[in-house]
């Protein structure tokens, strides 16, 4: 009895950690870290309130639509940019939450990108768009958008970028719809 309660212990712990977030293998982490660029943002996790913090790397991605997406683009306002997946659970979980999210804030000046990372491309992620009620913009990521970023080694890795374009926050793994929401309610406010 003793031993199946230590395996149901091992598996309910292992759950836990695979649902906080999605992991690349060591070996590519570690290539990529060693690859990483001098413009990468920094390995920093922290609540929001300061006003201050390295500048948003931009980058030059595409919608489903063709359309050409900046971070520049969306000067002057607070953005939540989300490194996910389609097959990743814990982005899964997260993701209607930004639905909610976006849909409250967006007249506010709140803009979520998220940035897919779904080797599939399109294919996969259109479906999952329409599924999940996705009403954000949408892009897919590529090698160098993920170095400027500091190499994502896990995903979900969210960046809260205040409204002068400087990342006030990085979150390895899941968080719950009101961790985001009192960020972004104080960053709309400043």
């Amino acid at each position: 009895m003793k031993r199946i309660l230590g395996i149901l212990l091992i598996v309910v712990l292992l759950s836990g950690l695979a649902l906080q977030s999605c992991g690349k293998s060591e070996g590519k982490a570690k290539r990529e870290a060693s690859s990483s660029s001098s413009t990468a943002v920094p390995h920093t996790e922290g609540p929001a309130g300061i006003s201050q913090g390295p500048k948003a790397p931009d980058f030059l991605l595409y919608d489903k639509d063709g359309n050409a997406v900046q971070l520049s683009d969306f000067s002057g306002k607070v953005v939540i940019l989300d490194f996910w997946a389609t097959w990743c659970g814990p982005c899964r979980m997260e993701i209607p939450g930004f639905v909610q999210l976006y849909e409250r804030y967006k007249d506010e000046g709140l803009e979520i990108v998220g940035i897919s990372l779904d080797r599939d491309g399109w294919n996969a992620v259109i479906p999952f768009m329409e599924q999940y009620g996705v009403n954000y913009t949408v892009v897919l990521g590529d090698q160098n958008v993920v170095m400027r970023y500091g190499g994502i080694r896990s995903i979900p890795t969210t960046f809260v970028i205040n409204k002068n374009g400087q990342v006030v926050d990085r979150v390895v793994g899941y968080r719950p719809p009101d961790y985001f929401e009192n960020e972004v309610v104080q960053l709309l406010n400043e």
